[in-house]
């Protein structure tokens, strides 16, 4: 058998399969019971891969003579009319099909809800569709008349706008012509002797309605009785990673001893798409039928990374994706633009443009941006499209993928004169509406990857095993989610409904499952493996056919084909640098606190300057807001100190407003904080009347940054916030947003805390004071000050002085990290900790 997929053609006589030859004669005896010429007669099978196949095997059986034309129901109604789709007709472009269902609604008054509604609409017209197309259409009124009595009356309530879709998507494919109406034609009839359908696994509403058309004509060929049962293994695997694994190495195997074609059923498509990079990785050839989503190719991220970098209110993260996929962009100037972005944390690229005015890269993106806002029909948009994508060097690249060309072909991005002459495309549009019309087309679209000759492995649904003559067969994703006894149907009908529209049904479904089943079991070789816990580690059971199979005693259970390496653990020594010849000032508090906590740290990300670069598009968290607190505590300051007489919680208002502003958090990802704020903003301004009563403080100055020398030592640093005691000495405030019990246990003796004491030396005053200020917003704001700041600062200078004179003489720097130092490092992969030997 394998040698009837490789040969091309030269195949022998003895080498086509029984079930092939069995059907093949059949024609031939019905050909002559009917006195039709074969010319004039067509041959129907269920799907396109078995069309080369069956004209290969005939030209093998039958090499006199002429020979059937072998068709699908979909080439034939190509080869014998063109048919060109009305305005309102349902045409199978997803694109058109998307934007005639706009239309659709708008005309039935629920155009407001036409970006959420035309997918749902298309895809329940899609499925009425099938049944419509298979009926002649002089019958396909009376149909839609009679099924509309099945579905829900118009009306107000929770279900009048399934009720609406319904109606709508009747209505569309109850009048749509299709490309297979001409099947039914006078001219075909004419024109043919005999029509023999083979069926497939599942019912075809079409093949049927042919054979009542064209009784007279008309032969059903049912597939021979089912082959025996081929050798099956079952293999059990831990997960998925350990079942693609399992999967490659079934396959590798059967090419190993000569098997092939060898079929790789894609159940599902994540799960298939790792199995085939692990078998290129091995060099092996592969056919993928059904290929992938387009929307998942490098192509169609790029087009859509372009349209995410024009909408309103991108984040940065949107726009420095696309500048990235762009050819035609200055990788030094977009690392700058980057660098400097990461470093402010700006999120919002409107806030980008702004620091970044006057740089030839933003004056780019702005033109961008700004040649993309404005509302137009379908084709100015396609063409405006194409206008950016050649501004950044992207499109002619595009024209020359294969991914690309599909991508350009799904959205007929250079056809503008077919989208002009379609009534629907005419509508304008804006930009959010395009980017999900462009979205959803690609999403539909598949993408085919071209086929290597001598395919040894090929890539195919289950249901199209039927007819093929594979040596053998791996069945990955044989559990009960990937692989039911009968599939979920799909669309909102209901089992009444669907009776009546003649969808197929439930049970429909299960025995189009069990005969796929039965056919994959009939493959020579057969590998059945399924996975015994899901991502998230819960369990699976494997499928209830898998199940069936095992009571009734079948399968053998599969060895694992993988060949095991035996690896010798080579772990590492912890890391001993030195930090001799690297610089260690000037030093700031943070940095200070990290050559105690753990040296290597100090080593790798102060003296080395490693970092990690920060993240743009994040959830806001505890620590935006403890941001937002400093900015909006330092604005109010400001203005108190301007305008002492001033209502005080009108100026914290008006500084949360502008804080909320400046730093972009006026989305509803800050709301859980900005409902704690009024609390927050009367505890702070009670505190605040005490304190200065009590201590007769003055505000100063906020976010003062200081630099001092005290010998040897060269210190930095950033004071929140500066007071002035009466006796005129300083007192240093620090905010804290933790929760007081934190803040609290830093003052405790033995707790090691060198903050306030580092402000201490900072000020260079004789009696400095500092403290910390809990401003939470559970509990009222409190200050926290430390006893004998002076002994700790005197302390603390004489323990840096050491620590970096120990840095200087050479010694080591250890990572020495413990808890929670190393579990937030960022040098963490560099330390290798992990590996250490012991």
């Amino acid at each position: 058998m394998a040698a009837i997929a490789a040969n091309d053609g030269r195949t022998s006589a003895s080498a086509v399969p029984d079930h092939w030859a069995a059907l093949l004669a059949e024609v031939q005896r019905q050909l002559r019971a009917l006195a039709a010429h074969p010319a004039r007669s067509v041959v129907l099978l269920p799907y396109a891969q078995l069309v080369p196949l069956a004209r290969r095997l005939w030209a093998v059986q039958c090499p006199d003579g002429f020979a059937p034309r072998f068709e699908t129901t979909r080439t034939w109604a190509a080869r014998v009319g063109l048919f060109t789709p009305g305005p309102t007709d349902l045409c199978g472009d997803h694109g058109r099909d998307l934007l005639t269902a706009a239309s659709l609604l708008e005309a039935a008054g629920l155009g407001a809800q036409r970006q959420h509604l035309a997918g749902p609409l298309l895809a329940q017209a899609q499925q009425l569709a099938a049944i419509a197309a298979s009926l002649p259409p002089a019958l396909r009124t009376d149909w839609a008349e009679r099924s509309r009595a099945t579905l829900p009356a118009p009306g107000e309530g929770p279900m009048a706008l399934e009720a609406a879709l319904g109606r709508i998507a009747l209505a569309w494919a109850g009048t749509s012509d299709y490309a297979t109406d001409v099947l039914f034609g006078a001219r075909v009839r004419d024109a043919l002797d005999a029509l023999f359908i083979v069926p497939g696994l599942q019912p075809d509403p079409l093949a049927t309605h042919l054979i009542e058309h064209h009784f007279e004509k008309a032969v059903l060929l049912p597939w021979p009785a089912d082959a025996p049962t081929g050798a099956v293994a079952l293999h059990t695997c831990a997960d998925g990673e350990d079942e693609a694994e399992r999967a490659a190495a079934c396959v590798l195997a059967h090419l190993a001893e000569g098997r092939a074609p060898v079929a790789l059923a894609a159940g599902d498509r994540v799960l298939t798409r790792r199995i085939s990079a692990l078998l290129a990785a091995r060099g092996a050839r592969l056919r993928d039928e059904p290929g992938w989503k387009l929307s998942t190719t490098h192509a169609a991220a790029q087009v859509v990374a372009l349209l995410r970098t024009a909408a309103r209110g991108a984040p940065a993260d949107a726009v420095l994706d696309w500048l990235k996929l762009a050819p035609d962009v200055d990788a030094a100037a977009l690392r700058a633009l980057e660098q400097h972005l990461r470093r402010h944390a700006v999120r919002g690229w409107a806030e980008a443009a702004a620091r970044t005015a006057g740089q030839p890269l933003t004056a780019r993106v702005e033109a961008l941006r700004a040649a993309l806002q404005a509302p137009r029909p379908l084709p100015d948009w396609l063409a405006a499209l194409r206008e950016a994508l050649a501004a950044f060097g992207a499109w002619q690249p595009l024209r020359e993928d294969a991914a690309g060309a599909a991508v350009i072909e799904a959205l007929g991005l250079d056809d503008e004169a077919g989208w002009a002459a379609w009534p629907a495309a005419r509508r304008r549009m804006g930009l959010r509406e395009f980017t999900r019309w462009l979205t959803d087309t690609l999403e539909a679209a598949s993408f085919r990857p071209p086929h290597p000759a001598g395919a040894q492995v090929v890539v195919l649904p289950m249901s199209q095993l039927l007819g093929r003559p594979f040596a053998a067969l791996v069945l990955p994703g044989a559990d009960e989610q990937r692989l039911p006894a009968a599939p979920e149907p799909a669309g909102p009908w209901t089992e009444a409904q669907r009776r009546d529209l003649h969808l197929p049904r439930r049970e429909e479904l299960h025995a189009a499952q069990a005969a796929a089943w039965r056919v994959a079991l009939a493959v020579p070789q057969v590998d059945v493996l399924w996975r015994t816990s899901d991502d998230s580690g819960e369990p699976l059971l494997p499928s209830p056919l898998v199940q069936a199979l095992q009571l009734a005693g079948q399968g053998v259970t599969g060895v694992d084909a993988r060949i095991a390496r035996a690896l010798v653990a080579r772990p590492v020594q912890p890391p001993a640098p030195s930090g001799a010849d690297l610089p260690t000032q000037p030093l700031s508090a943070s940095a200070y606190e990290m050559l105690r906590a753990c040296p290597y740290r100090f080593f790798a990300l102060r003296q080395l300057g490693l970092a990690e670069e920060g993240e743009l598009d994040v959830e806001v968290d505890k620590r935006d807001f403890g941001l937002w607190l400093h900015d909006v505590l330092r604005r109010f300051h400001e203005m108190l100190q301007a305008d002492p007489p001033a209502d005080r919680a009108a100026l914290m208002d008006a500084a949360a407003e502008q804080a909320t502003q400046a730093r972009g958090l006026q989305g509803g990802e800050f709301l859980p904080f900005a409902v704690a704020w009024p609390p927050l903003r009367e505890g702070y301004l009670q505190w605040l009347a005490g304190y200065e009563s009590t201590t007769g403080a003055v505000f100063e100055q906020a976010e003062q940054r200081v630099q001092r020398t005290l010998g040897e030592l060269r210190l930095h640093g950033a004071f929140d916030r500066v007071d002035r005691l009466p006796d005129g000495a300083p007192l240093v405030i620090d905010y804290k947003t933790e929760s007081p019990a934190r803040t609290q246990a830093r003052l405790r003796a033995g707790s090691e805390d060198t903050q306030l004491a580092f402000y201490a030396l900072l000020t260079g005053h004789d009696a400095p004071q500092a403290a910390y200020l809990n401003v939470s917003e559970r509990e009222a704001a409190k200050l926290y000050a430390p006893d004998e700041l002076l002994q700790l600062a005197g302390a603390l200078h004489q323990g840096i002085s050491d620590d970096l004179a120990r840095v200087v003489e050479g010694e080591p720097m250890r990572p020495l990290g413990e808890g929670s130092v190393c579990e937030w490092c960022a040098a963490r992969g560099l330390c290798r900790k992990d590996f250490w030997h012991g």
